[in-house]
């Protein structure tokens, strides 16, 4: 896949208003990030830019006395997990009392050769989803990894007992990535490529776990619930406090009741059971 990579400046850059950005941004079809001194640079498959919503976001930002601007290029087609790890430095990460999250130069109960920021642990959704994760016993549970990226959640999964856990991503890159993880780790993850019409191929599960853009999580949310079991659940992350609401009454609409819901910074999670 073709990818176009933007720069985003953000004037005063803050962690808040680059936050805001990448839920924004993830509207106007961007779905990889990473964070930068003034602002964020994000990735966007050629051909799927809504020009339109980005010239809002840009013209039209929510915080008051911010503003942005943004150079762009088509991005090269290289190794994303080495240009990751050159530029980043990636550092371990713990995760409760459970998980510690490496790359692989280490040894360790996870271990991620990480394609961006979104997938390697850091994020604060990813590190919400993981904090819940450590604290279940998936003993015979089948669990799908919805828009896998790097599969950490699903290795997580995978660690906590699961029987079987199955993820998809829209991206080749991140299908190798995902498996080259499982590989890494020891553990047997099934991945497939494309988005949620694959659920159609797999087995419903007793979890399902989807960290990715609110408007992708809507459009999804049906494909989700055909696809958990009764009494199963539905752990989504990936948007901010003013979806929740918007969530919550698509959630319930395709029969999910509301279990929990978490917050990290501006980050929010929420877990659903199927009735």
């Amino acid at each position: 896949m073709n990818y176009l990579e933007y720069h985003f400046k953000i004037d005063p850059a803050t962690e808040a208003a680059s936050d805001v950005l990448a839920a924004l941004l993830a509207d106007a079809g961007f779905e990889t990030f990473e964070p930068e001194a003034q602002g964020l640079k994000a990735y966007v498959q050629t051909g799927l830019l809504s020009q339109d919503t980005l010239d809002r976001v840009v013209e039209d930002f929510p915080l008051p006395g911010v503003a942005i601007s943004y150079t762009k290029a088509q991005a090269p087609n290289e190794n994303w997990n080495a240009v990751w790890e050159s530029e980043t430095g990636f550092e371990p990460i713990t995760i409760g009392r459970r998980f510690v999250v490496f790359d692989d130069r280490y040894t360790c109960p996870i271990r991620i050769r990480p394609q961006q920021a979104f997938g390697s642990g850091s994020h604060a959704t990813t590190q919400t989803i993981l904090q819940w994760l450590a604290t279940k016993d998936l003993t015979g549970r089948r669990v799908i990894d919805a828009g896998c990226g790097t599969g950490i959640l699903g290795i997580a999964a995978k660690l906590c007992g699961a029987e079987h856990v199955c993820g998809y991503d829209i991206d080749e890159w991140s299908v190798r990535n995902a498996q080259e993880n499982a590989a890494l780790n020891g553990v047997q993850m099934d991945v497939l490529l494309g988005d949620a019409s694959v659920l159609q191929q797999v087995a419903p599960a007793h979890l399902l776990l989807a960290n990715i853009n609110r408007n992708i999580l809507l459009a999804d949310l049906p494909a989700f619930s055909a696809h958990v079991l009764p009494g199963g659940q539905m752990v989504l992350s990936g948007f901010l406090a003013a979806d929740v609401p918007l969530l919550v009454e698509a959630a319930h609409a395709v029969g999910m009741n509301t279990e929990e819901q978490r917050a990290n910074g501006d980050w929010q999670m929420l877990v659903f059971t199927k009735k």
